[in-house]
């Protein structure tokens, strides 16, 4: 179990829940990171004592150096060097990398560099630059936890049996939009995409989960973190989102991790590992299951998916293009600026009309995610 940890992305979904979870189990928190909610970063600050704090956003960070002025705390500066130097700020054995997007990328290499167990909250990390990250961690000797429901789920049904992996099942609850047609969704709006039937998320991950690109960027993910080729990888419909995620070993037996939705799990778990602690979340109770269904994903009706295992498959720098493209396509629609279906086609014409990199380097992959958002914003503007 961790002594302390820095939480990147504090202020967010994941970065109140790990530091709900640092707050019960006594974890010291000597560093926080957020982008603009200042009213909660105080809050954080007064609850945990850190030694440092920062706010991504110019204006927000001008009013925490203010509100912080004459206590003995140090502000960092605004934008990505703030959250790098939480990433390596001194006395802390763990970083929660819970910040959404390519923008979590150098930060967690920072903490790599440091020798910290990562407890991966960013997929577009491994999305990005899995190869660069994985290799990075190996040669520091920094552990990487995930953090995600189903990669948790998947890491734990792998203990010990790394050579015994036969294929990975990773499962996904379809969205509130499950089953729709192209047609049908045409005219959905952000409020609807933003309301998952079983997960509690923020905005960019929920509409992520509603067009299933979620699961595409899982894909990727689970590719990196455990070294599988695309072709033992099976995306499963599983609507009660209890079994989070499985893997079938090479005897047959499969070994699933199932449990309520509730992300405190597998954000304890990675700063226990690799101990367990009591939860204090709902548990559950398998009387009251109705029943558990697997169903094979409709690609016709979840081009984001396919596009994903696409990206996947081929490698290089494609992966890097779909995610920032998406991520600037989502930010598009929850601004009313572009149609949901429209997100796959935004993206789709970035990584169809971006050039291809086969063993991309750091600047290149970069490169690519700024070329990416590039793409879609001044489709939009």
């Amino acid at each position: 179990m961790v002594k302390s940890t820095v939480i990147l992305g504090s202020t967010g979904s994941i970065g109140r829940q790990s530091a709900a979870v640092c707050e019960r189990l006594g974890i010291r928190v000597p560093a926080v990171a957020a982008n603009r909610n200042v009213g909660l970063l105080l809050k954080q600050v007064e609850t945990f004592k850190p030694e440092y704090v920062s706010a991504a956003d110019p204006g927000a960070n001008r009013e925490l150096r203010e509100a912080l002025s004459g206590r003995d705390i140090t502000v960092g500066p605004p934008g990505e060097e703030g959250l790098r130097a939480a990433a390596a700020w001194p006395g802390a054995d763990c970083v929660v990398t819970a910040v959404s997007g390519a923008v979590g990328l150098r930060p967690t290499l920072d903490a790599i560099d440091a020798g910290r167990r990562i407890a991966l909250a960013n997929k577009e990390t491994l999305v990005c630059a899995g190869e660069i990250v994985m290799r990075r961690a190996a040669e520091k000797g920094a552990e990487i936890v995930p953090v995600d429901s189903e990669h948790s789920a998947i890491f734990q049904c792998l203990s010990g049996r790394g050579g015994e992996l036969r294929k990975i099942l990773l499962t996904g609850s379809g969205g509130p939009f499950r089953g729709w047609t192209r047609e049908q969704t045409a005219h959905v709006t952000p409020e609807q995409a933003v309301k998952h039937p079983n997960w509690s998320m923020g905005a960019k991950i929920s509409v992520d989960s509603a067009t299933m690109m979620n699961k595409g960027l899982e894909f990727i993910e689970a590719m990196r973190l455990f070294g599988a080729a695309p072709e033992d990888i099976e995306v499963l419909i599983h609507p009660e989102s209890v079994v989070h995620s499985a893997v079938e070993l090479v005897d047959g037996t499969v070994i699933a991790q199932l449990g309520v939705p509730d992300m405190a799990l597998p954000i304890q778990y990675a700063l226990t590992y690799p101990e367990r602690k009591p939860g204090a979340g709902e548990r559950l109770d398998l009387t009251r299951l109705a029943g558990l269904t697997f169903l094979k994903p409709d690609f016709g009706k979840l081009p984001c998916l396919a596009l994903a295992i696409s990206c996947a498959k081929r490698g290089g720098n494609a992966p890097a293009v779909l995610s920032a493209a998406n991520e600037a396509a989502v930010g598009l629609f929850l601004r009313g600026k572009l149609g949901y279906n429209q997100i796959y086609e935004s993206v789709e014409r970035a990584v169809s009309g971006i050039g291809f990199i086969e063993r991309p380097s750091l600047e290149d992959i970069l490169a690519s995610d700024r070329e990416a958002r590039t793409l879609v914003e001044e489709s939009y503007s």
